[in-house]
C-alpha cells in the first residue's frame, strides 16, 4: 500500500485531472453539479476536522511544553537562555518571511473565484493602533471555558501558557495534572493521525472544486510561491542561521554542517523532527561536543516549540493566500499573522505534514479562507523537507549557543 505522502499526492493529481475534466464539460452540466455536490460535502468534512482539532492540540502542547520545564529547575538559566533563543530565532525567521513575501508577492494579480463568498464575508478593520492594541490584549484574557467553546485561539494560548507555567511552579504536587494533559496531547495526536487518513480524499475533493472552476493559471503561482518559501527558508539556514552561530560561538558554518550533516539529511528524509532526535542527540554530544545535560534539555524542548522553518512558512503562506483571494493585508494585519505563525509554529506536532492544523490558525488569525490550504497541500511534502531541515538546524545552533552563554555566565 502505498504511504500516505504518495496517497495525498495521487489524491491532488486525480483531484486536478478531475476538476479540469469538469471544466471542460461546463458548470451547467448535470453530472458536473452533482460532482461538485459531492465534493464539497467531503472537503467541507475534512476543512471542520482540522478545526475540530486544532484547539485541543494547541492547547495540550502549549501547555505540557511550559510544564516539561519542571524537570529543569537546576538549569533554570539554561532554560530562560534556550527560550530566548527560539522565539527570537522564531521571530527573525517571520521577519524574514513576510519582507521576501511583501516583495516578490506570489500570487498577485490571481481571481480565484471559489474565494468570492469568504471575500465578501472579509472586512478589512482600519483600527488606529492604540484602539488595536487595546482590542488585542481584551482578547487574550476571557473565560477560558469560552475561549476553548468559542475557538479563541488567542485566549487558549494565553491560557495555556499561564495554565504550564503554574505547573512549572507547583512542581510535583501537580504532576497527575501534567501526565494528565500529556495523555490527553497523546489522544489528541492519535485522532490527527486518523484525520490525515482522509488527507487524500479531502485534498481531491478541495482540487476539484478550484480547478472547475478555475482557468488553469494555479502552476505558474505555485512555482513562484515555491521558489519563495524554499529560497527563503534557506536563506535562514544557510546565511542567519550561521551567521548567529558564528556571532555567538565564534565557529564556522563548515565546521557546523560537517557534524550536524547526519542530523540534516535525516530531518530531510523524514520530515520530523522528533524521528530525527536520536541523531541530533548523536551528532550535538559527538559531533559538535555540547554537553548532555544542555542538548538533553535544548532539542527534546526544540523539537516541540521551535520552528523557525514552519513560522516562516506559514507567513509566507497567510500572505501568498491573502494575494491569491485579492486581500490587500495592511501593517496590523501582518503583525496578527507574525504572532499567530510563531504560536501555530509553535503549538504543531513534529511529525510531517502537521502544519496545516495550525496553517488553519494563521489563516482564520485574519479572515482569510480556510479552504486555500487546498492549494498547499499537494507541495507541502516538498518544502516539509527543507523546513524540517531548517527546523533541526535551528535546534542544533540553539544548544551551542545556549552553552556558549551558559559557560560565559558560569565563570
Amino acid at each position: 500500500m502505498p504511504s500516505l505522502n504518495t496517497q495525498i499526492l495521487l489524491g491532488a493529481i486525480l483531484g486536478i485531472l478531475l476538476g479540469l475534466y469538469f471544466h471542460v464539460l461546463g458548470a451547467d452540466t448535470p453530472t458536473v453539479q452533482s460532482g461538485l455536490y459531492f465534493s464539497g460535502l467531503v472537503s467541507t468534512l475534512f476543512v471542520d476536522l482540522l478545526k475540530m482539532i486544532l484547539i485541543p492540540l494547541v492547547f495540550c502542547s502549549i501547555s505540557v511544553g511550559i510544564a516539561n520545564l519542571r524537570q529543569h529547575q537546576q538549569i533554570h538559566r539554561v532554560w530562560t537562555t534556550t527560550l530566548i533563543f527560539f522565539v527570537s530565532s522564531m521571530a527573525i525567521a517571520i521577519v524574514l518571511a513576510l519582507a521576501a513575501t511583501n516583495f516578490f508577492k506570489p500570487g498577485s494579480g490571481m481571481h480565484l473565484a471559489m474565494f468570492d463568498h469568504a471575500m465578501q464575508n472579509f472586512q478589512a478593520k482600519q483600527l488606529p493602533l492604540p484602539e488595536f492594541f487595546a482590542q488585542f490584549l481584551h482578547a487574550l484574557f476571557m473565560n477560558p471555558f469560552a475561549a476553548l467553546a468559542q475557538g479563541n485561539i488567542l485566549a487558549v494560548v494565553m491560557f495555556a501558557l499561564i495554565l504550564g507555567i503554574a505547573l512549572v511552579i507547583g512542581g510535583d504536587r501537580y504532576k497527575n495534572i501534567i501526565q494528565l494533559l500529556q495523555e490527553v496531547l497523546e489522544i489528541t495526536m492519535r485522532i490527527v493521525s486518523w484525520v490525515m487518513y482522509l488527507a487524500p480524499f479531502g485534498v481531491a475533493a478541495l482540487l476539484i472544486k478550484l480547478a472547475a472552476t478555475q482557468d488553469v493559471t494555479l502552476l505558474n503561482s505555485l512555482l513562484a510561491f515555491i521558489t519563495v518559501v524554499i529560497g527563503t527558508t534557506l536563506f535562514h539556514g544557510v546565511v542567519v542561521l550561521p551567521l548567529i552561530l558564528y556571532f555567538f560561538t565564534g565557529k564556522s558554518p563548515l565546521w557546523f554542517w560537517r557534524g550536524a550533516r547526519e542530523a540534516l539529511i535525516t530531518a530531510f528524509a523524514t520530515s520530523s523532527s522528533s524521528a530525527t532526535l536520536p541523531v541530533s542527540m548523536r551528532c550535538i554530544t559527538q559531533h559538535l561536543h555540547v554537553k548532555p545535560e544542555i542538548a538533553g534539555f535544548v532539542l527534546p524542548l526544540g523539537a516541540t516549540v521551535n520552528m523557525d522553518g514552519t513560522a516562516l512558512y506559514e507567513a509566507v503562506a497567510a500572505l501568498f493566500i491573502a494575494n491569491l483571494a485579492g486581500i490587500e493585508l495592511n501593517l496590523l494585519q501582518q503583525l496578527i499573522v507574525f504572532f499567530t505563525a510563531m504560536i501555530g509554529a509553535m503549538g504543531a506536532p513534529s511529525i510531517p505534514s502537521a502544519g496545516m492544523v495550525t496553517m488553519v490558525m494563521v489563516l482564520q488569525s485574519v479572515g482569510l479562507p480556510t479552504e486555500a490550504i487546498a492549494i498547499l497541500l499537494p507541495i507541502d511534502r516538498l518544502l516539509d523537507t527543507v523546513r524540517t531541515a531548517v527546523n533541526v538546524e535551528g535546534d542544533m545552533v540553539g544548544s551551542l549557543v545556549v552553552q556558549k552563554l551558559d559557560n560565559r555566565t558560569s565563570t
